[in-house]
């Protein structure tokens, strides 16, 4: 007996260890052969997805949800019982690739269903980072109507911004505003959905475009002529005080422009965009654009180049200035036919403001004058940015004569005795 007990105490958790495992199978195999498989299809749905990422894969369903349940809950089991879900705020997006494998989770709305197996356990996702680029905005009018001539498109917008993944924007090079031309000749006027598409042509998406739309406006003519018009510089705006415009150029002084041969007809010149003048002290060369007209282009180079001259504003000043003879001898007596000369002045205003008549007078060279009367020319010296305009009296008559001699005095009576 002793050894009877010995033998059945001997190893004894081991053999408790087997008894329970060999519960544990007996109990998976009546479950596993009470269970039942649901034979609908539960959409994965993503949970957690973070906002600067785009997911870009089709996630797909779980199929073949083997379950145990009392028979009163299985027999009510529908699509609604279960949800399916992926947790993406668990993926790694700075491993370089935008695939991770995730693990897929199914849940029971009734706590009394026990869900043993599924299928898809984990599924492949892309994610791929959410990011914005500008691309450029083109007009794909496709074939034109033989006979049918027409304008480059005018755009309110001429590029837009693309959002997305960026396995996606990194090919889009534009977006695409898709017109068709009339064969009748009507003009385009009209608001455009756009398309974002790659070098190739192809419609690339999921992305956003900011604004997804943009007017066009195409002038389409049966009857386009062209003409060569003068061109017509167009200057605004007025120099700094004290100067004024010398003379405005351009080159080229004529351009050919083309157009519908009504609204080329009521066209004489071909004006230039504005130059502006304001404020400005010295000469402008700039090149600006033609201002057409709508429907008129100009064929070849679309700008020309302005030359406007300035200089400085000129005014005239007369000032009254003394008489100073210049070789006059001591033995002549000299007379003139005016004491004063009026000197009239001609230069820039400032110039003109910093002389004072005082500061400077008239010469009459007398050098080497015989008795009589003689004609002499006035002169005068005035800085070098002004000029002498007139002088009057110009000649100024000069009277030599010989100087009258001291009258004798008489000399003093001697004192008497």
């Amino acid at each position: 007996m002793r050894r009877l007990a010995s033998l059945v105490a001997r190893n004894w958790p081991l053999k408790l260890a087997s008894i329970g495992l060999a519960f544990v199978l007996y109990a998976g195999l009546v479950l596993s052969q009470n269970a039942r498989v649901w034979p609908g299809r539960i959409p994965i749905v993503p949970v957690r997805q973070p906002a600067s990422a785009v997911l870009l894969s089709n996630l797909g369903d779980v199929t073949n949800i083997r379950f145990f349940a009392p028979a009163e809950v299985a027999d009510r089991l529908s699509s609604s019982s279960f949800t399916a879900t992926v947790d993406l705020s668990q993926v790694d997006r700075q491993s370089g690739s935008p695939f991770a494998t995730v693990k897929v989770d199914v849940q029971a709305a009734d706590d009394r269903v026990q869900i043993l197996d599924y299928e898809p356990q984990v599924i492949r996702v892309q994610l791929d980072p959410l990011v914005n680029a500008s691309v450029p905005v083109t007009v794909e009018t496709g074939p034109i109507p033989s006979g049918v001539q027409t304008q480059p498109a005018q755009l309110t917008v001429t590029s837009v911004t693309v959002s997305g993944p960026e396995s996606v924007v990194r090919l889009v090079t534009a977006a695409r505003a898709q017109v068709v031309i009339q064969p009748s000749g009507i003009d385009v006027d009209q608001d455009v959905p756009l398309v974002a598409v790659d070098a190739l042509g192809n419609v690339l998406g999921p992305v956003d475009l900011r604004p997804s739309s943009v007017h066009v406006r195409i002038t389409v003519s049966s009857q386009l002529e062209s003409r060569t018009l003068p061109v017509e510089p167009v200057v605004v705006g007025v120099p700094a005080p004290g100067y004024e415009v010398a003379s405005v150029a351009v080159a080229p002084a004529a351009v050919t422009v083309e157009g519908d041969a009504d609204a080329l007809a009521q066209l004489d010149r071909a004006s230039t965009a504005p130059v502006t003048l304001t404020g400005a002290t010295a000469d402008i060369t700039t090149t600006v654009a033609l201002a057409l007209p709508q429907g008129i282009t100009a064929l070849g180079s679309k700008s020309v180049l302005v030359t406007v001259k300035l200089r400085a504003v000129v005014s005239t000043r007369t000032f009254s200035a003394g008489v100073v003879l210049s070789g006059a001898r001591g033995d002549l007596a000299y007379s003139l036919s005016t004491d004063r000369i009026l000197v009239t002045l001609g230069g820039p205003a400032a110039a003109l403001d910093a002389l004072d008549g005082r500061s400077f007078t008239v010469t009459l060279d007398v050098d080497g004058l015989l008795t009589g009367a003689h004609q002499v020319a006035p002169r005068v010296t005035v800085p070098a940015d002004v000029t002498v305009v007139t002088l009057s009296p110009s000649p100024v008559t000069v009277t030599v004569a010989a100087a009258a001699s001291p009258t004798p005095q008489p000399s003093p009576s001697p004192p008497g005795p």
